[in-house]
């Protein structure tokens, strides 16, 4: 069995993965993906805890968050495909839909 350290430790290396994805991209897509990286790190770090304290508390904030990572998804797309209609780019330097 695979020790719970290296659950955490790879859950820390896929939330900085999406931390520095989402600071550095410039596309709202690979944003996006990298935001989906980022609740994937803390899903695996919670499921880790749950099964290492053997409560079903983590696994209950995991599900929570699966449910808040889909719900993004969907309307992060959705928003993505309304931008992109209307100013034809998806690169945050070309959208000034938001600014004043």
């Amino acid at each position: 069995m695979i020790a719970t350290k290296f659950y955490i430790l790879l859950g820390a290396m896929l939330f900085a993965i999406g931390a520095a994805g989402a600071m550095v991209r410039k596309n709202v897509l690979v944003i996006l993906m990298c935001i989906e990286i980022m609740l994937n790190g803390v899903t695996l770090t919670l499921l880790a805890y749950a099964v290492e304290n053997e409560s079903a508390v983590g696994q209950i904030a995991a599900f929570f968050v699966m449910a808040v990572a889909a719900a993004e998804a969907a309307v992060g797309l959705a928003i993505i495909v309304a931008i992109f209609r209307t100013a034809h780019a998806t690169s945050v330097d070309e959208i000034h839909l938001l600014k004043w």
